[in-house]
C-alpha cells in the first residue's frame, strides 16, 4: 500500500468527512480535503494545481478551502478561493495553518485536520455564514492524488 493509503484509517477518513459536514452547517463556504503521495512543487503552488483538478473554483460564491497535504513530502498547504480572498484579511489563514503545522509533527493526522477543518468552519461562518437554501456543491469525500 502506498503511505496515501497508509495515512488515515479508513474509520479516520470517515471521521474528516463528518468534520467537513459539520463545519458546513456553520457556513456557506465547501471544505475539501487532499492527500497525495507527494510533490515537487511548493504545497501552496500544487495546491493551486488541484484546486482547479478538483473544480474548486466554481462554487456560486467562489468561497472553497482545500487542505493539501503531500504526505511522504509532509507537505501541507490551506488555499481558499477569491470569494474568500476578497473580504478577509491577508492573514485569514494563518490561524487555520498554524492549528495544524503546530500538530503535524504529533502524527496524529485525523486530529490535525478534524481541528484545522473546525478552525476553517469557524473564521469562514463570520463571512459566508450558512444559508438555509444552501447546496454541499462540492463532495465531503477526501479526495486522494
Amino acid at each position: 500500500m502506498s503511505k496515501t493509503e497508509d495515512f488515515l484509517t479508513p474509520t479516520e477518513e470517515q471521521e474528516i468527512v463528518k468534520a467537513i459536514a459539520l463545519a458546513e452547517k456553520q457556513t456557506s463556504g465547501e471544505i475539501r480535503v487532499h492527500l497525495e503521495e507527494k510533490s515537487d512543487l511548493e504545497p501552496m503552488e500544487r495546491a493551486k494545481e488541484v484546486f482547479l483538478q478538483l473544480n474548486m473554483q466554481q462554487t456560486d460564491a467562489r468561497n472553497g478551502v482545500l487542505f493539501y497535504v503531500a504526505v511522504s513530502n509532509k507537505k501541507f498547504a490551506v488555499l481558499g478561493d477569491e470569494g474568500i480572498n476578497k473580504v478577509v484579511t491577508p492573514n485569514f489563514w494563518e490561524s487555520t495553518k498554524e492549528a495544524v503545522l503546530n500538530q503535524f509533527k504529533t502524527g496524529n493526522f485525523k486530529t490535525v485536520l478534524i481541528e484545522g477543518i473546525t478552525e476553517a468552519g469557524n473564521q469562514l461562518k463570520a463571512h459566508f455564514p450558512y444559508q438555509t437554501d444552501d447546496e454541499n456543491e462540492l463532495s465531503n469525500e477526501i479526495s486522494k492524488g
